[in-house]
C-alpha cells in the first residue's frame, strides 16, 4: 500500500496558478502509474490527468489539455499538478491516487483501477 498526502490547494483567482503536491510514502511508489482526479460538489469525481512510471507518458482530460501539466519526482516520491490558467469550473476537492496493479506504462482514466488514495486538497478558482 501507498500512503499519498496531497498538498498546495487554496485560494486562486481566474488566471491564476496552482501547482498541487502529491507525497508518497511506503515501496513502490516510481514503479506505480499515478492519477489526478477532482470532485466538485454536487458531482461525480472526474479524471483530470495521468502519467506513467518513468513519465514516459500522460494523459489529460479534454478540459484540462493545454492548461494542466503532470509530472513526478520518483527520486522524492512525489507527484505534481501544475494547473495554470486557471477557471472557476476547475474548483474542486483534487486528489492523487496509485496504480499499484497495472502496468507501469499503463495509464488509466478510470477512479476504479487506482487502489491508493490521498485525502484531496481543496481548489477553489474566483471570478
Amino acid at each position: 500500500q501507498v500512503q499519498l498526502v496531497e498538498s498546495g490547494g487554496g485560494l486562486v483567482q481566474a488566471g491564476g496558478s496552482l501547482r498541487l503536491s502529491c507525497a508518497a510514502s511506503g515501496r513502490g511508489f516510481r514503479t506505480y502509474p499515478m492519477g489526478w482526479f477532482r470532485q466538485a460538489p454536487g458531482k461525480e469525481r472526474e479524471f483530470v490527468a495521468a502519467i506513467t512510471w518513468n513519465s514516459g507518458r500522460t494523459e489529460y482530460a479534454d478540459s484540462v489539455k493545454g492548461r494542466f501539466t503532470v509530472s513526478r519526482d520518483n527520486a522524492n516520491n512525489t507527484a505534481y499538478l501544475q494547473m495554470n490558467t486557471l477557471k472557476p469550473e476547475d474548483t474542486a476537492v483534487y486528489y492523487c491516487a496509485a496504480d499499484r496493479r497495472s502496468f507501469e506504462n499503463y495509464v488509466s482514466k478510470i477512479a476504479a483501477t487506482y487502489d491508493d488514495w490521498g485525502q484531496g486538497t481543496q481548489v477553489t478558482v474566483s471570478l
